[in-house]
């Protein structure tokens, strides 16, 4: 790329010739020149489909085409045009920026500055209820591609000067929008210059999605357990932002970060607030249960019919036995043949056309499992635990927190297959240890059980009625640990070292 860090000249030949050197196989940019009505040269740099073509027609190529230069200053813009918004360039580097921004320049001959106007429409969907979760009962809006949208939808909510947005641009080629939203008054001041200060340490050549953020923030970005929640929903950043915790919204993702967080708001629905308080607090509870069901359901089973066969009731020991007779794999084995195909089935429903997707992993499903037990390559009582261990799976409410005990269950199960209940007792501890250890900006990730906190237990094990619960938890109290803090600036200045150094 030539060197564009220059100023304009007054000539507008030489700024033409310029910007065209600068944007060199640039296809999508046009350049539109046309006269004034006194023979003034001009011309007109956009993005069309980017910019807002029509509006630039008639606010600002119409009347420059039908007025004359005014005899001012050689900056001066023509009348009629005024009173629209613009920015005045005098650098030919900020001027290329904001052509690729989608803002439609404008150059007139002797003038040595250049006018931006805020005239920028990208294509963007219209607001639809969240595909990854949606509920029975509660708000049916949610966020899309565009800040612009989804910024209005938090302020609709929150009609507070309290609600504070600190805009930030990250990325050194996608120069993307990053907002960090929060409560003033209620969002310790230290836990936001915390965020913010990770936030300007991003060093990246493009942010595309918020995942691309989170690796960037995050305490610990090795850890399989997610440390902020992506959701798409307005409502569930809002409840989020009272309890005094920390939004992120990035320009052209749908899903906003939301941190700190624990392990047991992953657990929680949004429709839990908005049911019964008993409904809800029976399902909170059942989603618990099978979170550990899904993680260690096949591993029990390998453990016991492997190593703890007196653990079985005599009935029961002689179906499995019957139904294993020939089979020519021990339990180990099957499992994993079966957990793997199952993983494979659904990533397939996922990446498969939504109209057969979910018809090819259910029927997949059957028919891989009936052909496999009657070719006698896996006994029937496994097939039925990993199918309990697969719908177990889908009722944790995010998507992210799903994705751990697929991972772990591989490494649990290999335990109990040379260990027995040892090894998944064994697996289970470690899995916790790591939990204890990890944080969330500071956070403990198993709060509040790990410390104790009675006040936010009732939150946990209960769903507090809506005039008992005061939705402001000691998460508003909570400090940011020092020694959390500067590892957490450690990690980010190494990996921002290794980042430059590549």
């Amino acid at each position: 790329m030539p060197d564009c860090d220059v100023d304009f000249s007054a000539a507008l030949v030489d700024n033409i010739s310029l910007l065209r050197r600068c944007l060199d196989d640039c296809y999508d940019i046009v350049f539109h020149s046309f006269a004034m009505a006194d023979g003034t040269g001009c011309c007109a740099v956009f993005v069309p489909g980017y910019s807002d073509r029509s509006a630039l027609e008639k606010q600002v190529l119409l009347p420059l085409a039908s007025s004359a230069k005014r005899e001012t200053s050689s900056s001066s813009l023509p009348g009629g045009i005024a009173g629209n918004s613009y920015t005045e360039l005098s650098n030919v580097l900020l001027a290329v920026d904001r052509i690729c921004a989608g803002y439609p320049l404008l150059l007139i001959d002797g003038s040595s500055a250049a006018w931006a106007f805020h005239l920028v429409r990208p294509e963007q969907r219209s607001v639809e209820e969240p595909i990854a979760e949606s509920t029975v009962r509660g708000p049916r809006d949610g966020f899309t591609e565009a800040l612009g949208v989804n910024l209005p939808l938090l302020r609709q909510r929150l009609k507070t000067p309290n609600l504070k947005m600190i805009r930030l641009t990250l990325g050194r080629f996608t120069k993307t929008d990053i907002v960090m939203v929060y409560m003033k008054g209620m969002a310790r001041p230290e836990l936001v210059s915390e965020v913010r200060r990770r936030l300007e340490l991003v060093q990246s050549d493009g942010i595309l999605e918020s995942e691309m953020i989170e690796e960037w923030i995050s305490d610990n970005p090795f850890s399989p357990f997610p440390q902020m929640l992506p959701t798409e929903r307005p409502d569930v950043v809002c409840a989020n932002l009272m309890e005094g915790r920390i939004a992120i919204l990035i320009d052209g993702t749908p899903f906003a970060l939301v941190a700190p967080i624990s392990l047991f708001s992953m657990l929680q629905s949004p429709e839990d607030y908005y049911q019964n308080v008993l409904s809800s607090t029976f399902l909170r509870w059942l989603r618990y249960g099978f979170f550990i069901v899904s993680l260690v359901l096949p591993s029990a089973y390998i453990a016991i019919t492997t190593f703890h066969q007196e653990m079985i009731p005599t009935v029961l020991l002689l179906n499995i036995s019957k139904s294993r007779e020939e089979i020519p794999f021990p339990a180990l084995i099957e499992a994993l043949i079966m957990e793997i195909t199952f993983e494979a089935l659904r990533e397939a429903g996922v990446r498969l056309p939504k109209q057969v997707g979910s018809a090819v992993s259910i029927v997949g499903a059957l028919v891989i499992g009936q052909a496999a037990t009657s070719a006698g390559i896996v006994s029937a009582p496994m097939v039925i635990v990993v199918a309990i261990t697969g719908i177990s799976s889908f009722m944790i409410p995010r998507y992210s927190l799903g994705i751990p005990p697929r991972l772990l269950r591989f490494p649990i199960m290999l335990l109990a297959g040379t260990m027995g209940l040892v090894g998944v007792m064994l697996g289970f501890i470690a899995m916790v240890i790591h939990l204890c250890r990890l944080r969330s900006f500071g956070l403990p990730y198993l709060s509040p059980i790990s410390p104790v906190r009675l006040r936010e237990l009732r939150d946990i094990f209960l769903r507090p009625p809506a005039w008992r619960d005061s939705r402001q938890p000691e998460l508003a109290g909570e400090s940011l640990e020092p020694e959390n803090a500067d590892r957490g600036s450690t990690n980010m200045k190494r990996r921002t070292g290794n980042d430059r150094a590549r």
